[in-house]
């Protein structure tokens, strides 16, 4: 009699079809660490979203250039620490001394005023309605613009009732004003966002005529049909008069400048790793 032995069956390794799921499950994939000089940003395993991200690989950039200048102890962690006020005021002390931006002449202000003279006009106001689409959280942006372009469309034509407006606001309009037919009464560039107040007062074409605008704006708050009711030009101030207004604006574009270079060379100097940023290995960055 012949005594058979049995041998136990290997694992299941799946029915070897590439669109089966009986195989083991693949193991999920581990979110890699991002460092900055071999010092990490986050815990093993976790991953901030990407400005978190950017904002703790920049502070410790600045936080090691510190330490290599004297201004803080050396960390013995591999882990960036959590800076503590007197910490912060010390990096920021030495980024105002390393971080130098020239001072605007007046001869650039005056530039920046002829080619700028609709930012600066007093008075100026526009009676605005509009309907608003929001974009929210989940919503089809595709889809959604199809339906306002739909809208202005039927807006646009000749022959539309002047009443149509304050009905397809009532009708689509996401905005509390839809309660007004769009209406949001007279506005100043201060009482929008800077994106509408730049369509609807900085820009050259801004300056002139009355309703429906022909395209679509969009805001932080979604797309918007623009009916413009009425305007008040406003009066123009002499270059004098904001002078001092505009060379706060320069110098504070000059200072975002200079501190932009000084970041980027950081970021060349470093060995960065697990996130993109923009970096530069010479000192001659404009």
């Amino acid at each position: 009699m012949t005594t058979q032995t049995f041998s136990p069956p290997p694992a299941a390794q799946g029915c070897g079809s590439g669109s089966c799921q009986c195989g083991p499950a693949a193991a999920a994939p581990v979110a890699p660490t991002a460092c900055v000089n071999g010092i990490a940003l986050h815990a093993s395993g976790q991953r901030p979203d990407t400005a978190t991200l950017r904002e703790l690989a920049y502070t410790e950039l600045l936080r090691q250039q510190a330490v290599s200048q004297g201004l803080l102890p050396r960390h013995t962690g591999l882990t960036t620490p959590e800076l503590g006020q007197a910490e912060r005021e010390i990096i920021e002390a030495m980024v105002d001394r390393q971080v130098v931006s020239p001072q605007p002449s007046d001869e650039e202000g005056r530039r920046y005023y002829e080619a700028h003279k609709a930012q600066f006009l007093v008075g100026q106001a526009l009676h605005v309605r509009h309907i608003l689409f929001a974009v929210t959280p989940g919503v089809n942006v595709q889809a959604l613009t199809v339906h306002a372009e739909r809208a202005l469309l039927e807006l646009s034509h000749k022959g539309v009732s002047p009443e149509r407006f304050a009905q397809l606001a009532a009708e689509l309009s996401n905005c509390p004003s839809s309660a007004q037919g769009g209406d949001l009464g007279w506005i100043t560039p201060d009482d929008c966002a800077p994106e509408l107040a730049t369509e609807l007062f900085h820009l050259q074409h801004a300056q002139t005529g009355t309703g429906v605008h022909p395209r679509l704006f969009h805001t932080r708050f979604g797309f918007h049909i623009i009916d413009v009711l009425e305007r008040r030009s406003g009066a123009q101030p002499a270059y004098e008069e904001v002078r001092e207004r505009i060379a706060a604006l320069l110098t504070m574009q000059s200072r975002a400048r200079a501190l932009h270079q000084f970041m980027t060379l950081l970021v060349g100097e470093a060995e960065v790793e697990g996130i993109a940023l923009e970096g530069a290995d010479s000192p001659l960055v404009q």
